[in-house]
């Protein structure tokens, strides 16, 4: 079977191009030993939020392995294979104890790290869980999230400190997550398309952000030192706001106010939210996020500071598929693009060249992690800021003379500002 099917040149061709190629399975296939998910095994991960951990026992599903998820009595967060390593029974029914969790079959005790504690049953001398363990991952909890690391153990990184975590005047709080029924690439692609703002998000299903996101920007696409990011530059009367979308990573987002109207002139702004998009499978993927939240007055719109309310567009509006079909959001967008969207059957153009570069800077991530080597998004150090570049910013600027000189007046104007920020990170300045 093609890789690629066949360029349509043709009206009514269709019959030409029925046969539809296999997904990029490099790129999208995550399970365990699969280039992919080698490749995020590298990284943290976050799996839950903690305040999700009660007196009973989470199952989970991430990367394609099952696995269960506890806070003990001592407050000790442990993440463990799924089954028991006894007799195979869900750990899911496991009675969480002072120390680890207890199997509900025969009382086999694992601590946070896969000892095995307790075996009872087996006789006094019994070695076996001085031999034994279960299978378990580390975790680190922060920003109200607990992260897991699935990657070989001599190789755990330094857990990310991103500058965005620690800006002046914001606090962080979790928000809410989402699972998709599609595969992580598609749905991570989506940050790095501006051009959807204007269409789904405005266009088509009237204005889910604001009204100025109709305007189609003016682009650019930039690396950054752990990742890709979009610069789009829109005319808003005198002003010129230019707003930009960032992923680090592997899978982390950065994404910027969606209550931007770029009528207001201001600095660097940073983002409302960072989101990790973490498959579940190949085929299902959890949309996981934490939340800016100025603390000064009326700067955040309290909706946004309500962990009830959820973001617009993530999610069907209702059951009703015409009323889908009326008003479709990233949802729709995201998973109607096939379980594991087709890149064979793509056709990109210039619009797209920040998801050529993600996709590239993916490969380039699995080829050093196949040459033992770090992959571009890893921690520098414990405790180093890594800076991070989502943001909008408003210039005055009044229109050019035509056109044509003013798109390339807003080019220049973004990429002149995101040179600043690269040289000298916002989010940093206050360290010095």
């Amino acid at each position: 079977m093609s890789t690629r099917a066949p360029f349509m040149n043709t009206a009514y061709s269709g019959y030409y191009h029925r046969e539809v190629p296999k997904e990029t399975a490099e790129l999208t296939h995550i399970g365990p030993d699969t280039p992919c998910g080698e490749y995020l095994r590298r990284f943290w991960q976050p799996v839950a939020y903690s305040d999700e951990l009660t007196d009973l026992p989470k199952k989970l599903r991430i990367l394609g392995e099952d696995l269960v998820i506890y806070r003990d009595f001592d407050g000790n967060v442990g993440l463990l294979e799924l089954h028991c390593a006894h007799r195979g029974t869900s750990l899911e029914y496991g009675l969480v104890s002072q120390c680890g969790i207890r199997c509900c079959y025969h009382g086999w005790l694992f601590d946070r790290d896969g000892t095995i504690l307790e075996t009872p049953g087996e006789p006094a001398d019994s070695t076996l869980k001085d031999r034994l363990f279960q299978g378990a991952y580390p975790i680190h909890e922060a920003y109200g999230l607990i992260f897991a690391y699935m990657g070989p153990p001599e190789n755990i990184p330094h857990f990310p400190l991103f500058d965005s975590m620690i800006r002046p005047g914001y606090k962080i709080m979790p928000g809410q997550s989402y699972v998709y029924p599609c595969n992580w690439l598609q749905i991570a692609e989506n940050a790095l398309d501006p051009v959807h703002t204007s269409f789904l998000h405005t266009i088509v299903s009237g204005s889910q952000f604001t009204d100025e996101f109709g305007v189609i920007p003016e682009l650019d696409y930039v690396e950054t030192p752990a990742g890709v990011a979009y610069i789009g530059g829109r005319r808003v009367g005198n002003n010129v706001w230019t707003r930009t979308t960032e992923i680090v990573h592997p899978n982390m987002q950065q994404v910027g106010p969606i209550w931007e109207t770029g009528k207001g002139v201001h600095p660097f702004d940073g983002p409302m939210m960072t989101r990790w998009i973490v498959p579940v499978d190949d085929e299902s993927t959890m949309l996981i996020e934490i939340r800016h939240i100025s603390e000064e007055d009326e700067v955040t719109p309290a909706w946004w500071a309500d962990r009830g309310t959820m973001l617009p567009a993530q999610l069907p509006i209702s059951d009703d598929t015409e009323e889908q079909q009326r008003q479709p959001g990233d949802y729709e967008a995201q998973v109607s693009q096939r379980p594991i969207a087709v890149h064979g059957m793509e056709h990109l153009g210039a619009s797209d060249r920040g998801i050529t570069t993600y996709r590239r800077q993916i490969r380039q991530g699995i080829q050093a992690v196949k040459e033992g080597k770090d992959p571009l998004g890893l921690s520098p150090g414990p405790d180093i800021p890594m800076p991070t570049f989502g943001h909008d910013a408003v210039t005055e600027a009044p229109p050019a003379s035509t056109p044509e000189e003013d798109a390339e007046l807003i080019r220049d104007i973004g990429r002149r500002l995101f040179d600043e920020y690269i040289a000298d990170p916002p989010n940093l300045r206050h360290l010095k």
